[in-house]
């Protein structure tokens, strides 16, 4: 075979990387929502977290890209380390599946539906439905999954082109007589770790060994070995991915490694045993596609079966290996979002979503420690209040930086394709880091006119302070809902905050009727007089943002985005937001 020859088998490659890549890119985006679903359902239960990694790893039929997607998830603080090592051992199976449908590709069957089972006579039916699919659906997540199936038929059309490139191997003499010079157990091992290393995929490597196998030159104790070492070799990848990370990331591609080199380091000197003392005939006999295939799965359960039970064991030592140091990651006392996750849609929206809450809660809490500082000017001087003015105006810059950090993000993140729900979220979280990011504005304000109250010494008469008050415990009704709404993406809870936003706004306007009586009628100051103006100003804006809030939550579950025509439609036909209103007034009109 010379070099001309081998071409073929280097295009061969060549499409069958490039297929996998557009399938499981593709499988990635129409798993969308259920991946950010299934990321949700972590849990400490071993088995569950193995099930958890078995599934998305058949998801997006990659086990490379559900490591890098663990590795950037826990250095984005979404999830332990604990958590993501049941994760580990069930993308170690998962990725097996892959082999299992080139093993199909050994049916030997007059039968018309078994011989419909090989991939070589399925992948063109549908690589032309997908193609139907592409031209024909007005649907992007119709469209995805015809991208899926034309990739899956290039991908075996790769597949099919390496085999018959390496065919003729069988019928060349010198073909067995470099296979027995590498018919080391010890070569075969660090064949397949270095095989993996460069490809960065098992499935792609377990898949070039299948090929050579149709030659029917390799025997069982030949690639048995090769096996093992594509397990360690794929392990490249995660290892890559975790440089420059927190200790935390660091530790799950550790772990990644231990659990392979571990799972080798058991198999293989009993592989040896066996070999040398008993010499097994399926050892000696051809390797298969499908022998191939069994063996792979076989290995990894076999691997899980023992060290899945002693993971904590497994944790206790990774953790000593690499114990906690201070880095960017693990001091970030703000917001850290993984730049790894940008190749997996859901998995970095999950992250902003996670961010995005975070910074919900912040905001809130700054315009509460503003409302209890402003609260505290009734209170006797010599009092210590609760909150100071310099601890809210940290808060909002932390808020400034979740907006700056989350906004460049999803940016990046926002010019990728996405699966529907993806997108709904892309949007929903645009539109609202703004309004929480000006929520911590106007609580800085706040914080400045109880300052300067303070500071002149200026008193708010008691019809005025009590004014302020029932307004203020509107507004933290208000942002209870808000806040409610928006972290447990409750629609109902949110439909309660518009009409409370409506009589705060009442509320507002009587107050600032209430003022110029007063100051006609000179029992109120013109400075006291400004400074109340600016309060009330932002006790409006304050309401307005949790309503843009609420607005946004209820649209992205309607998949509507249509603010103004969602509130006058409210406003005119919803009988229950009449009798929300006309609650809320009864509570709070209180001249």
């Amino acid at each position: 075979m010379n070099l001309i020859d081998f071409l073929p088998f280097l295009g061969g490659l060549s499409f069958f990387l490039f297929g996998m890549d557009i399938m499981s890119e593709n499988l990635e985006r129409l798993a969308g929502s259920r991946l950010e679903q299934r990321l949700k359902q972590i849990t400490a239960s071993p088995l569950r977290g193995f099930c958890l990694g078995v599934l998305i790893t058949l998801a997006i039929q990659s086990s490379s890209a559900v490591t890098v997607m663990l590795v950037g998830l826990v250095n984005s603080g979404i999830m332990t380390f604990g958590q993501s090592v049941s994760l580990i051992f069930g993308t170690n199976v998962g990725t097996t599946v892959t082999a299992w449908i080139f093993g199909l590709s050994g049916i030997n069957s007059d039968v018309v539906w078994l011989q419909l089972l090989k991939p070589a006579h399925f992948s063109p039916i549908l690589a032309f439905i997908g193609i139907l699919l592409r031209i024909i659906s007005k649907k992007e997540k119709t469209k995805t999954l015809g991208t899926v199936f034309i990739g899956f038929a290039v991908l075996i059309f790769g597949m099919n082109l390496m085999s018959d490139t390496v065919k003729p191997l069988s019928e060349s003499p010198m073909f067995p007589e470099i296979l027995s010079k590498l018919n080391s157990p010890l070569l075969g091992l660090l064949f397949g770790i270095v095989t993996t290393a460069i490809l960065q995929s098992s499935s792609a490597s377990v898949g070039v060994l299948q090929a050579f196998s149709l030659t029917g030159s390799m025997t069982m104790g030949f690639v048995i070995p090769i096996i093992m070492g594509q397990n360690i070799g794929t392990c490249i990848t995660s290892i890559l991915s975790s440089i420059g990370t927190s200790t935390q990331a660091k530790r799950v591609s550790v772990m990644h490694l231990l659990v392979n080199v571990l799972g080798t380091a058991m198999w293989f000197p009993l592989y040896l045993i066996v070999d040398a003392f008993l010499a097994p005939a399926i050892l000696q006999s051809n390797a298969t596609a499908f022998h191939i295939a069994v063996s792979h799965t076989l290995f990894n359960l076999a691997n899980t079966a023992i060290l899945l039970p002693i993971r904590n064991l497994l944790v206790r030592c990774v953790e000593k290996w690499l114990p906690s140091t201070p880095s960017i990651a693990d001091t970030e006392s703000i917001v850290f979002l993984d730049e790894r996750l940008y190749h997996t849609p859901s998995a970095a929206l999950t992250a902003c979503t996670t961010a995005a809450s975070r910074m919900a809660e912040l905001s809130c809490s700054s315009v509460d420690m503003a409302l209890c500082l402003l609260s505290s000017l009734r209170s006797v001087p010599e009092k210590k209040v609760k909150y100071t003015a310099e601890a809210i105006r940290n808060t909002e810059k932390e808020t400034d930086i979740f907006e700056d950090r989350l906004g460049n993000y999803l940016v990046t993140i926002a010019a990728q394709s996405h699966s529907e729900h993806d997108s709904q979220t892309l949007t929903k979280l645009l539109r609202v880091i703004g309004d929480f990011e000006r929520l911590g504005d106007h609580a800085e304000k706040l914080a400045d006119a109880a300052e300067e109250i303070k500071e002149k010494g200026l008193r708010l008469s008691d019809d005025v302070s009590d004014e302020l008050e029932n307004i203020m415990t509107a507004l933290t009704e208000i942002l209870e809902l808000t806040l409610t709404a928006y972290c447990n993406d409750d629609t109902e809870t949110a439909k309660a905050v518009e009409p409370l936003e409506q009589v705060i706004d009442g509320l507002v306007a009587q107050s600032r009727l209430n003022h110029i009586t007063r100051l006609k009628q000179g029992h109120c100051s013109l400075d006291a007089g400004f400074i109340l103006s600016d309060i009330l100003q932002q006790f409006e804006r304050i309401s307005d943002h949790c309503s843009n809030i609420a607005v946004a939550v209820i649209e992205t579950k309607n998949k509507s985005f249509q603010a103004h025509r969602y509130l006058h439609d409210l406003q005119l036909s919803d009988p229950l937001f009449r009798h929300r209103v006309n609650a809320y007034t009864k509570k709070y009109n209180k001249q």
